[in-house]
Order: C-alpha cells, then sequence, then structure tokens
C-alpha cells in the first residue's frame, strides 16, 4: 500500500511543492494540505494520513499543538498509525525539542535536498525514528542544557534491567544498533530485541522518545 501524506505549511509556495515533489513518487499519496495546525488535526482525522510533514511556526495554530493534538490519542483511537515528521527553517529551533517529545518521529530542515524529503517520509512512514541528521543530537543535547525543562526521576527507569539500561544509554547518546552490538558485544539482532522491550516498558513510540528520556531523566548528560 502506497504511503499517505499531509503536507501542513502555512507558505502555500512550499506547501504546494512538497506536495507535488512528494506525490510524483510511485509509492506515496499525499492525502491533503492544510495551512495552519489546526486544519491538520481536523484533516488527520479524516483521512488518517501515514505521515504527517509539519511545519513548526504558523498562525491559529503551531506545529506544535498541532502535534500534540494528533499524537495525543483522541484521533488515532485503535492502536497509534500517524507519524509526525517535523519541518524547520532553523536548524536549532527551540519548539523542535518539544515536539520530539511529544512524540514526533524526527525532523528535517526546510532546504533539504529532494531527496532527503522523499528518504525521511519513508523513513518515518515505516515506524522508525529519523535520527539520521547529525544535528538532531546536537539539538537535542543543547535544549536539554540550556533551557529550563522538566526533569524526570530516575525512577521512571525502575522497569529496565541492567542490560536494558546499557542500551538505554547508548540509544541516548546516538548509536546506532550495529554501534550498539559493537559496543557490548552482542548480535544486532539482540539488540533490536532490547529496544523493542525498552520502548514497550517505558511506553515510547520510537528511538527518538527514547533519546529525549534519556536526558530528561539524567541518564545520559549533554556532551556525554
Amino acid at each position: 500500500m502506497n504511503i499517505r501524506v499531509l503536507v501542513v505549511d502555512d507558505q502555500a509556495m512550499v506547501r504546494e511543492g512538497f506536495a507535488a515533489l512528494l506525490g510524483a513518487q510511485d509509492d506515496i499519496d499525499v492525502v491533503g494540505q492544510a495551512e495552519n495546525g489546526a486544519v491538520a488535526v481536523e484533516m488527520t482525522a479524516i483521512h488518517r494520513p501515514d505521515v504527517v510533514l509539519m511545519d513548526v511556526r504558523m498562525p491559529v495554530m503551531d506545529g506544535l499543538e498541532a502535534t500534540r493534538q494528533i499524537l495525543a490519542g483522541d484521533i488515532n483511537t485503535q492502536e497509534a498509525t500517524t507519524h509526525v515528521l517535523m519541518l524547520t527553517t532553523f536548524d536549532v529551533d527551540d519548539y523542535i525539542y518539544d515536539a520530539l517529545r511529544l512524540g514526533a518521529s524526527g525532523f528535517l530542515l526546510k532546504d533539504a535536498l529532494a531527496g532527503e524529503l522523499v528518504a525521511a517520509v519513508r523513513v518515518v512512514a515505516s515506524g522508525e525514528a529519523l535520527l539520521a541528521p547529525s544535528v538532531t543530537k546536537r539539538l537535542i543535547e543543547q535544549f536539554a542544557v540550556s533551557r529550563a525543562r522538566p526533569v524526570l526521576s530516575r525512577d521512571r527507569l525502575a522497569g529496565l534491567t541492567d542490560r536494558e539500561l546499557e542500551v538505554m544509554t547508548l540509544i541516548g547518546r546516538g548509536f546506532s544498533n550495529q554501534e550498539i552490538a559493537d559496543q557490548l558485544f552482542i548480535a544486532q539482532q539482540t539488540v533490536k530485541t532490547h529496544v523493542s522491550k525498552i520502548l514497550a516498558k517505558l511506553d515510547l513510540r520510537d528511538r527518538v522518545q527514547a533519546v529525549v528520556l534519556a536526558y530528561d531523566t539524567g541518564l545520559v548528560e549533554p556532551g556525554s
């Protein structure tokens, strides 16, 4: 089945450009366009897209509030199937950290190459987090250390085994599954099993939220 995408941006030229690019792909259907977050929430409820390509700064309702409502569970009444990919003009945007904490699957700069945008949509639609751009970890680190934020108790991680804590720590440091396997001298499939258990135990959508939680609980310190 094709990937269903909703494009959300307050600038018509940008919105239509992204929609045309994605719609030209054989495996992607653009099911709608929205000019602000409020319209995006309504259209998500109607069209149930696999991926919402969400601008951050918009009138009426910004991308952060729209992401919160879309991922809060009141729209996805069954198992969550809609993933949000944030778009931003700036490589360091104070909205993005909150969006990742809310469950956005990653973010992409608006000046990304066409191929990068298409690849990002496919990655997010598959249920993976878009952590590949090096700026993602740098952004999380910056806001983890520089802005006031709630600090969660380490008790939030109490249900994890010692090995799962090791894996969680390495996820927070931006390691891939293969890098974690090499570091801990275990098979990559074993790492995947640990990651799945960690996400399930902590009720996290994906690795992005795991990275954010690692910083929020102090399991990983900025710069570590």
